[in-house]
């Protein structure tokens, strides 16, 4: 893991604090002590088991880097380059990691907050540090020395800290290109129209280009489509791998099986629960039939 990230953390703390203090002066309901005790125990937590997987991403890079495309250096114009493709890579391993429920299990906890504060941009995974790295490979094929792409990934974690607040409304002409607050609750939005939008790390570019950008234009209910009644860290951490994995077991083939670990979330062979695709489409049909 970069130093940057522990440098960072003294402000994180500091920000987190005084985020508390203004919300509760205008008495916004931002902060409940168990869920954020519980994003930091997420965040503890992830931060613990990092320190393991980065260096085996470190030296997964580095030998993919035996066989890069381009010799790309170390320059400033490398670093903007860098930048910008670990913020490629990061949208498609966000987006991935929401529309295949085998990874929606890794990242699903960084959702589970009903409360959206700079405490919930703590609330990180166990589990994605495993998942997280092949996404990021083919900046080391393509010529990124390895330690850029960890510096990049910290820049882009640094970066999404900030926008997990409610404190923030729109940030005009900014919102076309970066990801703001405003963006970001969306993404944490259990609404259906909200569901799987706006996966973008510091750019909201790719999710203009893609098709999965949506405006705050309503309301936003924090959470999952189906909220948790629990704080407890390790409950939060391996819920939704426990019920992936049970609904694998009592599948009645191996192709239903490979079905629920694959397809999206919610996805279930008899209809019972729906994928987000499917809530947004009733949505739709029930919107037009009263229109």
């Amino acid at each position: 893991m970069s130093t940057l990230i522990f440098y960072a953390v003294p402000a994180f703390l500091a920000l987190l604090i005084l985020e508390s203090v203004l919300t509760a002066r205008r008495r916004m309901r931002a902060y409940e002590a168990r869920d954020t005790a519980a994003s930091l125990a997420m965040g503890i937590g992830n931060v613990a088991i990092s320190l393991v997987t980065k260096g085996a991403a470190l030296g997964l890079f580095t030998w993919l880097h035996q066989y890069a495309l381009f010799d790309i250096g170390v320059s400033w114009w490398a670093f903007a380059l860098v930048i910008l493709g670990d913020d490629f890579c990061y949208y498609w391993f966000h987006r991935i990691h929401h529309e295949v429920r085998f990874f929606w299990a890794a990242h699903v906890n960084h959702h589970s907050s009903r409360h959206y504060n700079l405490s919930t941009a703590l609330r990180q995974s166990w589990t994605t540090p495993f998942t997280a790295p092949i996404f990021w490979a083919p900046l080391a094929l393509l010529g990124f020395e390895p330690w850029m792409i960890l510096v990049a990934q910290s820049v882009s974690l640094i970066y999404q800290f900030w926008i997990h607040t409610e404190l923030i409304d729109r940030l005009g002409p900014l919102e076309w290109l970066f990801n703001t607050p405003s963006h970001h609750r969306v993404h944490h939005g259990r609404n259906v129209r909200y569901l799987d939008r706006n996966h973008g790390g510091i750019l909201i570019l790719w999710d203009r280009l893609f098709g999965t950008f949506e405006p705050e234009t309503e309301a936003v209910d924090y959470g999952l489509t189906k909220n948790l009644d629990t704080f407890n860290p390790v409950r939060i951490a391996f819920h939704e791998w426990a019920a992936m994995l049970r609904a694998a077991v009592r599948a009645r083939s191996r192709r239903e099986a490979l079905a629920y670990l694959v397809r999206p979330p919610g996805w279930s062979s008899d209809g019972r629960t729906l994928t987000s695709h499917q809530l947004q489409q009733a949505a739709g049909a029930r919107a037009g039939s009263l229109g």
